[in-house]
């Protein structure tokens, strides 16, 4: 299994996971969603990003920090490699930055009249 098969197959298991509850943290609140996934290329680990609408980005990382284990254990039922990488999972910013860029285009098009 190649490396892009391997995120896009991290980023889809995972997004389940979370969906699905089947990991029993109440700091996974508000909209988790798992964006993407970079996994190095000796399959050593992988950084997954999430982004969170509705709740504490910090305390959502801290949540999946956490359950790393657990979600890896899952992983290796379900996603066949040779090596599971271990698991980092960070902050992704870009929809808030693209929110925050949406909203500023529309003050300045408000302010200019058009």
């Amino acid at each position: 299994m190649n490396i892009d098969r391997v995120n896009s197959e991290l980023k889809r298991q995972i997004a389940l996971i979370i969906d699905n509850n089947e990991i029993n943290d109440p700091r996974l609140t508000g909209f988790v969603s798992v964006t993407g996934a970079d996994t190095a290329k000796d399959l050593g680990s992988a950084v997954v990003y999430v982004s969170v609408l509705n709740g504490d980005i910090k305390e959502v990382l801290a949540a999946l920090k956490n359950a790393a284990g657990y979600i890896r254990k899952l992983l290796k039922n379900r996603i066949k490699v040779r090596a599971l990488p271990e698991l980092r999972f960070a902050a992704d910013n870009s929809i808030e930055y693209g929110m925050k860029m949406d909203k500023i285009i529309d003050e300045v098009m408000n302010k200019d009249g058009k």
